[in-house]
């Protein structure tokens, strides 16, 4: 049988599972997390986007066909020119200027994580580099899908975080984790079982960084 995407994260379900249920997650759901503790991932989410659209650009150098090229560029400018732009003015609305976010230091978590995920994918091809970026390609879209899942999650007025929830189970976003979700399966098919063994301890590490992005956040840890 052809290897899918669900086959890496059946074979790192519990790392799965601790990051997609996070306390992090959980308490942005019900609306308990400390407004200190999501200020302090906002500014961290700002550095990790701008090494997010690094790795686009890694992923364009990567790119052995005419369609990934394009996918990569798409990528690196919905992050340049929209994201970035958008991340900021939601900043602004929690109190951070952007000033501020351009002063910043990088918190451990986010060098570790995003360091990783550039030097997978200077290291690999691009299979090893979009299998470092999945856990947040895709988990941002399961986690929103998971949170309208559950009873304790608040939404709307009663929840401050609801725009977080909104923004990635929005269309835009499902759509695009969709398309990675069939870009992965695509690539995957054809793998060998060692290969396949290989991407799943770089989905591993990249998941189990993503556990310890939400728990810089809660803890607001540098």
């Amino acid at each position: 049988m052809p290897y899918q995407f669900k086959d890496l994260k059946h074979a790192c379900r519990a790392e799965w599972q601790a990051y997609i249920q996070h306390s992090f997650v959980r308490q942005l759901g019900d609306g308990s997390l400390a407004p200190e503790a999501f200020q302090h991932y906002l500014k961290q989410d700002y550095l990790f986007l701008i090494q997010f659209a690094r790795a686009f650009a890694l992923a364009a150098y990567k790119s052995p066909t005419l369609t990934d090229l394009r996918q990569a560029k798409e990528g690196l400018q919905a992050i340049v020119d929209v994201e970035l732009d958008l991340h900021i003015s939601y900043c602004k609305e929690w109190g951070i200027s952007e000033e501020e976010l351009a002063r910043l230091p990088e918190a451990r978590a986010t060098l570790a994580y995003t360091r990783y995920v550039l030097d997978t994918g200077n290291r690999g091809d691009l299979l090893d580099l979009h299998v470092a970026l999945s856990p947040c390609m895709v988990g941002y879209g399961e986690i929103a899908n998971w949170l309208n899942s559950r009873a304790e999650t608040r939404r709307g007025e009663q929840n401050p975080y609801d725009a977080w929830i909104a923004m990635y189970e929005s269309d835009e976003f499902q759509h695009a984790m969709d398309a990675e979700i069939r870009w992965l399966d695509e690539r995957l098919a054809d793998v060998s079982p060692a290969r396949f063994e290989q991407l799943t301890r770089i989905f591993s590490d990249a998941t189990r960084l993503e556990i310890d992005f939400w728990q810089m956040g809660l803890t607001q840890s540098n």
